[in-house]
């Protein structure tokens, strides 16, 4: 019953931000099939991207990377139950009013080789701290055989110092 409820309040709350006419900050995450070639990992990205920035302004975004996913993500589809342990992983923060918003929540929810989303608002300040973070722990080297971790802390340290 709390559920239902919860799921009620928030569909008010979509509706409301599509009515009320204002602009918003909205982060879109988002998990890409990891069995597809770069290729089409990259044009699943450019359609989404496309959509935000067909609805507003982008205000920041993490382009696609292959990570392990903290637990098995499950999705049945036409040729059956299909569990997912890796992704690839991709966000876009983007500015936008709440009809062009329900338009890239729908891109998304369409596109079949995206596993899974979330959708959250946000602000300017909140998404660009987010890219910042990003660029810095690329900037990290990863951890290979023979680097210690006081040097990967070293190396972690005068990246944030910079």
């Amino acid at each position: 019953m709390a559920k239902k409820k919860d799921q009620a309040a928030e569909s008010a709350e979509f509706d409301a931000d599509i009515d009320d006419g204002e602009a918003r900050v909205y982060e879109l995450g988002f998990h890409i099939d990891p069995e597809l070639p770069s290729e089409e990992v990259k044009k699943v990205y450019q359609g989404i991207r496309d959509a935000a920035e067909a609805a507003g302004e982008i205000v920041a975004e993490g382009e696609p990377e292959s990570i392990p996913l903290a637990y098995t993500i499950s999705r049945s589809d036409v040729g059956g139950r299909r569990d997912f342990n890796s992704a690839f992983f991709a966000w876009i923060a983007y500015e936008a009013k709440g009809e062009g918003h329900a338009a890239v929540i729908s891109k998304a929810g369409e596109e079949k080789r995206i596993i899974r989303f979330i959708d959250v608002k946000t602000d300017r300040e909140a998404a660009r701290h987010a890219a910042d973070l990003r660029s810095i722990r690329m900037q990290v080297p990863q951890k290979e055989e023979g680097i210690s971790e006081v040097e990967l802390d070293a190396a972690l340290e005068t990246a944030t110092t910079v």
